[in-house]
């Protein structure tokens, strides 16, 4: 029986013996559970012929030139006089000053005189790649004018598969196709302008619950992740292929075990797949914390531990160096993918002294560092545009200025917050007493329990304003940012519209000469704890106390996860709904701007909205004790993923549930038609069974090769100019293979009456399916299936194909 904390200390923990859980019997060891992760030895090196050969080449003569201490010193973070979350020391002597590390994915925090950019969420809503690319490189322009080495950034796990789950908002969508286009895009646009990107968090870190090991109090391992292989490769690694592909010079691993050893230590996915199968160049980082050994965690593939190596590290990896038991050319591998990482992005010349524009204080006197771009600025406006999705529309929107008389505004999340914290730049505290209780405004004595309870009467509510972003280290510094009672306030004044508001209320008073009443509410979510639910009582009543007295109401939500709507949606005077998502600083001009008509909703949503939280089935809620389960079997939380591929729409199909509102959804103020579906196969494609490449960054060079393309004609059928989401859906042959899976999507712009014929191209790795016995992506004979259309469940073009 496992009596110390010390045990995990010396826990080489590489590999974990297969057998059954079982309740009732005695527990010593993770080698009780199922879970397991084969060793994967030796680390594996770096690509001296690829694509970051000089600077390979450049970081090895470095690393000749240090002593053991210097290159241990490098495998663990510092402290600096400087605000960067992280830092990587310096070697003053040989030029090499150091990284500075900073939070996060949606733009650079704990500083001032930033831009707060639209969260990943929203960015997957909007389906828009380019976009895409562009808020990355400004992200990624912003952290260099500061001395941002590393942004901490982008989130590609969570992926999303818990519903419920606190950080889902951090990444692009619940879709690994979609997760992959947007992460590519991402990383390319920040290293693009010189600045390291980080994808975090590897992987299968898919909840808040129970991350965290817990050494003071009762012992308890954090949480494992048990993963077969296929569902491994073809949900939760796909995005890092694409990641890597793009050149990523870090890697953050994570807090959970995997298959029951820690993902920083787990040499099967460290040395295995990630720096083998997708040849990854770059190193890899620990999230703050998450070291859990000293000699396991080197061989296994980590390199640098975060916020200090001093605990597993330092003097001790020094020993474990001079007594073999870490051989000296692990170190220099180590150190050399540091190194390659600064000279590959050009860090060595040009660029701003590491944490230039981060002060350690930002209430004393500082340095004044504007890194925003006025170039940024459409960037800002268009990403926050077209992350709103429109899922109701009856004839309410757009709105006519010229015939509204009277607008009455309602819910918490429309107003500026009134408290300074939100202003904070370190974006750590937005709303003051917020706790995992909390789901929609500033309730400072309720008490949910871990899981929530939707029939509780809020009390004691002091409404603290709109969001946009969500809560912990990916959370965005707010320079400015516009309120949508703010931008409503201007458009009135333009045209003579009389305002009436009231954000506290929650029955409010409507007045009967309203043309329309707006209400806005939220729906947040934050790093370190999972969400309560999906829909709180007091949000929907107000909705509904509105609605019983005004026959033209608008529902808005920024939300920050998934958010349920039943409980109105069928209200004959609701009228329109928007998921309106976590905008970033230009949320109330853009929300305005699509209200009113001067732009188009393009937006679609990167997940699937159930009707009722059963409809999820086993992952709406984080794994935790079920009843009978004993304290020693939850010294050992195991989260076993047991659904597979079969999650969000893949699941709705699998299961044909019918969703409210189904993934790849979204209306617009003019309508779209779809024909003349074309399919061919690329002249000299290999259709070999597998692929046969070198290994280069993003796995076997030849799974990134076109082998067939399809052509679709798009109309823009209505009388406004408009974005449309052409989305393909694969259905691929083969036992366990999803019915549709998203494999393409384009983003045309289209003039009323315009046609564009949309082109995808489809991949080696669209087409296939992973392997567990030859380990590798195996295209599949027989017949494919191809859908084209406008959302997973709105497929009007179908084809097919043999392969």
């Amino acid at each position: 029986m496992l009596t110390s904390p010390s045990w995990i200390a010396g826990l080489v923990g590489l590999c974990a013996v297969t057998g059954a859980a079982q309740a009732n019997s005695p527990i010593t060891s993770d080698s009780h559970f199922y879970g397991q992760s084969p060793p994967v030895y030796p680390v594996p090196t770096m690509d001296e012929d690829g694509a970051w050969s000089d600077a390979i080449s450049k970081a090895r003569e470095l690393v000749k030139e240090l002593s053991l201490e210097e290159k241990v010193n490098m495998t663990g973070g510092t402290t600096s006089a400087t605000g960067c979350s992280g830092f990587v020391p310096a070697i003053s002597r040989l030029g090499f000053p150091g990284l500075c590390l900073a939070d996060a994915g949606n733009g650079v925090r704990n500083t001032d005189f930033v831009s707060a950019w639209p969260s990943g969420m929203h960015v997957g809503a909007s389906f828009n790649t380019e976009l895409a690319r562009r808020r990355a490189h400004f992200m990624g322009k912003e952290a260099k004018a500061k001395g941002v080495n590393v942004l901490l950034g982008p989130a590609i796990g969570p992926m999303g598969r818990v519903v419920e789950a606190g950080r889902t908002w951090e990444g692009f969508s619940i879709d690994p196709y979609l997760m992959g286009d947007m992460v590519y895009e991402t990383v390319s646009g920040i290293q693009g302008a010189g600045v390291i990107a980080t994808t975090k968090h590897f992987i299968a870190q898919e909840q808040e619950t129970h991350r965290l090991a817990t050494r003071q109090g009762p012992f308890q391992e954090a949480v494992s992740s048990n993963i077969d292989d296929r569902t491994m490769h073809e949900q939760y690694l796909w995005p890092f292929y694409d990641a890597v592909r793009a050149g990523t010079g870090s890697i953050m691993c994570s807090f959970n075990r995997l298959n029951n050893t820690y993902a920083c230590q787990n040499s099967k996915a460290l040395n295995g797949m990630l720096k083998g199968d997708l040849g990854f160049q770059g190193w890899v980082m620990t999230d703050w914390g998450a070291q859990h050994s000293g000699v396991a965690s080197a061989l296994g593939g980590l390199d640098v531990a975060m916020p200090s190596g001093a605990t597993f590290w330092g003097t001790q990896l020094v020993a474990a160096v001079n007594n073999g038991s870490v051989p000296e050319a692990t170190l220099d591998n180590m150190v050399t993918r540091i190194l390659a990482s600064w000279f590959q992005l050009k860090q060595d010349s040009g660029f701003p002294e590491p944490g230039y524009g981060m002060p350690l204080d930002l209430a004393a006197p500082h340095r004044i560092v504007d890194a925003r771009d006025r170039c940024s600025k459409p960037t800002l406006f268009e990403g926050a545009v077209e992350g709103h999705v429109l899922v109701k529309n009856e004839g309410a929107l757009p709105l006519d200025g010229s015939k509204m008389k009277q607008i009455s505004l309602f819910g918490y999340s429309a107003h500026a917050p009134n408290t300074n914290n939100y202003a904070s730049p370190s974006g750590s505290n937005l709303f003051g007493a917020w706790s995992i209780g909390t789901q929609s405004a500033n309730i400072t004595e309720v008490s949910l329990g871990w899981r929530g309870n939707l029939n509780i009467t809020y009390a004691d509510i002091a409404p603290n304003g709109t969001i946009i972003s969500g809560g912990g280290s990916g959370a965005t510094a707010n320079s400015l940012f516009s309120a949508p009672y703010d931008a409503l306030v201007a458009q009135a004044y333009e045209d003579g519209t009389a305002l009436y508001h009231d954000f506290e209320s929650a029955n409010p008073q409507v007045n009967p000469a309203s043309d329309a009443c707006i209400v806005v509410g939220n729906v947040w979510a934050t790093e370190g704890h999972d969400r309560p639910n999906l829909r709180d009582k007091y949000t929907d009543d107000l909705i509904l106390n509105v609605a019983k007295k005004c026959a033209n109401t608008i529902v808005v939500f920024h939300n920050a996860g998934v958010r349920l709507v039943d409980a109105f949606v069928d209200h004959s005077n609701v009228t329109a709904i928007i998921y309106a998502h976590v905008p970033g600083q230009d949320s109330g001009k853009a929300l305005i701007s699509l209200l009113y008509g001067k732009e188009n909703f393009s937006g679609r949503l990167p997940y699937t909205v159930a009707k009722t939280e059963q409809d999820y089935g086993a992952v709406l809620h984080p794994d935790f004790q079920k009843p009978g389960e004993t304290a020693e079997y939850m010294a050992y939380p195991q989260s076993d993923f047991e659904e597979g591929l079969l999650l969000d729409y893949r699941h709705f199909d699998a299961e044909n549930i019918e969703p409210r509102y189904e993934f790849g959804f979204g209306l617009s103020y003019t309508t779209f038609e779809y024909s003349n579906l074309v399919i061919n196969k690329d002249e000299d494609a290999d259709f070999d069974k597998y692929p046969t490449g070198p290994v280069s960054e993003g796995g076997q060079v030849d799974l990134w090769d076109e082998l067939m393309t399809v052509t679709v004609d798009v109309t823009n059928s209505g009388d406004v100019d408009g974005k449309e989401v052409a989305q393909l859906y694969l259905g691929i042959p083969g036992e366990g293979t999803p019915i549709r899976q998203l494999r393409g999507f384009q983003k045309p712009s289209l003039a009323a009456g315009e046609t564009k014929k949309v082109e995808f191209k489809l991949r080696r790795r669209d087409l296939s399916v992973w392997s567990v016995v030859a380990q590798k992506w195996e295209l599949q004979e027989g017949e494919y299936k191809v859908y084209v259309g406008r959302s997973s469940r709105d497929l009007p073009l179908e084809g097919d194909f043999e392969i």
